[in-house]
């Protein structure tokens, strides 16, 4: 049995991470963290304490999933991480000399990480599939929407697939520069050639679009997730596979062997 924590237990991925631990027969739910508990607060029987270093006086998880910010994920990975105590995330907002420092701590204590921009499958092979097109086509629109409450724009997996459409090619796609742009801010964000556009709006959990165009022609990929029980056979995945692991990994492509 691995025992795992959650760091946001009381927030709506964390429950529902809290719920996908409960019911699979090869992990044990233990104590769990939210800055928003106090310690009446309970979740399918676990205490949930405020901070990270009052719930490990009071339990000793395998493993902790995290579903915060990435403040919240720092201070745990340089709280944990020491401990050999093993973290799967999905806080995005990351920046690169984020990764170096936990890749270094990894590295320093032996312990496996794993960070991801999405857990949904379909997410995944969305990124996977933007890399081989990004090849064949000179330009390209991103549009990604999302629930009103999301703090960030874009969202980490709009630009991990960005950044997998252009990973292939030997230059930034093309883009329109328009002559006058009547409302600012219309073309959307830049990055490297691809032009990103947000939307947050209520009923919305996670979408992804991407059109490539070409040549009298056009290639449109769109991932949606229905519901957040869409990341949990992601997340359950990656807690099993990188309890096996003593390094950093960046992205659940490469548990997924892609």
């Amino acid at each position: 049995m691995i025992k795992v924590s959650v760091n946001g237990a009381l927030g709506r991925m964390g429950s529902t991470v809290c719920q996908a631990v409960d019911d699979d027969s090869e992990l044990e739910l233990t104590n769990s963290i939210d800055i928003n508990s106090n310690q009446d607060k309970t979740i399918n029987g676990q205490n949930i304490y405020k901070d990270i270093s009052t719930m490990l006086k009071n339990s000793d998880p395998d493993l902790i999933v995290d579903f915060t910010n990435r403040e919240s994920f720092l201070t745990l990975v340089r709280s944990a991480v020491p401990k050999g105590i093993k973290i799967v995330s999905g806080s995005t907002g990351l920046q690169n000399e984020d990764y170096e420092e936990i890749k270094k701590l990894c590295d320093k204590y032996n312990c496996g990480v794993l960070s991801a921009s999405n857990f949904a499958v379909g997410a995944i092979l969305l990124m996977h599939l933007s890399s081989i097109a990004g090849q064949y086509f000179d330009y390209v629109d991103l549009l990604e929407s999302h629930h009103e409450k999301k703090i960030d724009a874009p969202s980490g997996t709009a630009i991990s697939i960005a950044e997998a459409a252009s990973k292939n090619r030997k230059e930034k796609f093309n883009q329109n520069f328009v002559e006058k742009e009547t409302v600012k801010g219309t073309r959307g964000g830049d990055l490297g050639g691809v032009q990103i556009h947000s939307a947050r709006l209520p009923g919305r959990v996670a979408r992804h679009e991407i059109v490539f165009g070409g040549l009298g022609q056009t290639f449109t990929m769109i991932h949606d997730s229905i519901s957040r029980d869409s990341f949990m056979p992601g997340v359950i995945m990656g807690i099993k596979e990188i309890n096996t692991k003593n390094k950093f990994v960046n992205g659940l492509a490469q548990l997924m062997g892609i």
